[in-house]
């Protein structure tokens, strides 16, 4: 099956899950609430009890608790896309003679993240204390509804200012509490929310920058090769003219090699040779 069909369904399924959690969230007992539920229950008796404690006690670390664990799958994340980036990217670009202010603009969006990213974590969220619970009090109006006044946390033992909420993982509450962000083990409140949104605003510029870059490097090869004025042979024996869906596909399900004066594409079970002559350096090279 064409790794497109494939991606398709995976879209498809991606999407409908979204969907079906969407709806049965709004439920207080869904049927998707009561098959965890049920499957629970039959593990239970499969699964021995030591190793249920176990894997329970590891969760609740993980996810109930302050934890460096995604802060240092953030950085390895961050480092390995950089590290591709810088290898099978930058180095190719400034040979085509990208302009070198494009190809720093990730690195300088990098810095820019890592100085939020920084600040989000190591910076007050705005924890209520005794200090200042009478001044954080005043700034919002009890509404009546989703806060009302005289509910004291048994946690802090305090009156709950409007807008604040008792965080589970960090113990304290939060004023202008929005959520506590595993990413940066920190809480996002009042006094952070600007870092936070700066980060995720050079998280997304980022992305999009090395995104930009990636595909107007691999449109310059294709178009330095003459590469759509080829043809190609499939895994049976057929001859076909190169297209766009062809070349998407191949850039990802099949390990591309450069020879000279041929260009050929090689996977397990075929070898898809290209009949146009091109001028390119010899394999397994990106340069044109």
């Amino acid at each position: 099956m064409d790794f497109l069909t494939l991606f398709l369904i995976y879209l498809c399924f991606v999407f409908a899950t979204v969907a079906l959690l969407c709806i049965c969230s709004g439920r207080k007992e869904s049927f998707l609430t009561r098959s965890v539920n049920g499957a629970s229950q039959v593990l239970s008796f499969v699964i021995p009890t030591q190793l249920q404690s176990v894997t329970q006690r590891v969760l609740h670390r993980l996810f109930h608790t302050r934890s460096c664990l995604f802060v240092v799958l953030h950085i390895a994340v961050q480092a390995a896309v950089y590290g591709e980036y810088t290898w099978e990217v930058f180095v190719y670009c400034w040979e085509l003679q990208f302009h070198l202010l494009l190809l720093l603009l990730p690195y300088l969006l990098l810095a820019g993240n890592m100085g939020c990213f920084i600040l989000c974590s190591r910076a007050n969220p705005g924890i209520i204390t005794k200090s200042n619970h009478a001044s954080l009090v005043k700034i919002y109006a009890y509404d009546g509804v989703l806060f009302q006044k005289g509910i004291v946390c048994p946690t802090c033992n305090m009156e709950k200012p409007a807008r604040s909420k008792h965080c589970s993982f960090c113990s304290t509450c939060v004023h202008r509490f929005d959520h506590h962000c595993v990413w940066v083990n920190n809480c996002i409140g009042a006094f952070n929310a600007k870092y936070f949104f700066l980060y995720l605003f050079t998280l997304t510029a980022m992305a999009a920058t090395i995104a930009i870059i990636t595909a107007a490097f691999l449109i310059q090869v294709v178009l330095l090769s003459n590469m759509m004025h080829g043809s190609y042979i499939d895994d049976q024996g057929q001859e076909h003219a190169v297209e766009i869906l062809f070349l998407i596909q191949a850039a990802f399900t099949q390990q591309m090699w450069f020879i000279k004066n041929d260009f050929t594409f090689q996977q397990p079970s075929t070898v898809v040779t290209f009949r146009k002559q091109l001028t390119i350096l010899e394999a397994p090279s990106w340069r044109c």
